[in-house]
Order: structure tokens, then C-alpha cells, then sequence
């Protein structure tokens, strides 16, 4: 009896994460070539948000933000994602490690 009453509240907090992130605003980033598009990313401030990153290019890439501490590394023709806790307004640096002087972008939260 309490297994079962355990099962039915997982279930339903996982029924409810599930809904909130379909429910989150997400936005694309593409690395290719050491080079990231859009080099600006505009997002509404105070508002979680999902970031997919997709690597197009023939090599790794990495998305990093020392600002932000998020670290994602991407092996050629791979796409992943990040969720970005609410954010005050501003802007937020961000570049590809593997090629830190042509890949170099920017989020403006406003």
C-alpha cells in the first residue's frame, strides 16, 4: 500500500515536470565551423528558458559561459539541451571553447 501511494506521487510530480518544460519557451543556437548563429540570442528576463544547441560543423564544440557557468560540449552533427534559469536583465557572454577567437555570441535578457 505505501509502495503503491510512492508510484502514484512520482508519477505525478514527473507527469508535472514533463508538462512544465514542454510548456518553456526554447530557442536554437547552431555552432558550425567555429562560428555560432545566431551571434545574439534575445530572451524575456526573468523567464526560464531552453537553449538547443546543435553542432553542425565537421569537429567538437563546446557552448560556455564563464557569466552564466553553463558548459555544454558537442561532438560533430550532435544537438543538445540547456535550461537557463530566469535571468535579470542583461547580457551574458558565451563562446566556443574550441574556437574562442570566431565563435563568440551573446544572450540579451530583457
Amino acid at each position: 500500500m505505501k509502495t503503491a501511494r510512492l508510484l502514484f506521487i512520482f508519477s505525478l510530480f514527473f507527469q508535472l515536470t514533463a508538462a512544465t518544460a514542454d510548456d518553456m519557451p526554447t530557442y536554437k543556437l547552431l555552432m558550425k565551423d567555429g562560428r555560432i548563429h545566431p551571434e545574439t540570442l534575445e530572451v524575456p528576463a526573468m523567464t526560464r528558458f531552453r537553449l538547443e544547441v546543435k553542432n553542425e560543423g565537421p569537429g567538437a564544440a563546446e557552448f560556455e559561459s564563464l557569466e552564466l557557468k553553463k558548459e555544454l560540449v558537442l561532438s560533430p552533427g550532435v544537438t543538445r539541451n540547456m535550461v537557463f534559469f530566469p535571468m535579470k536583465p542583461g547580457t551574458y557572454k558565451f563562446f566556443d571553447d574550441f574556437h574562442p577567437e570566431t565563435g563568440q555570441g551573446r544572450i540579451v535578457a530583457k
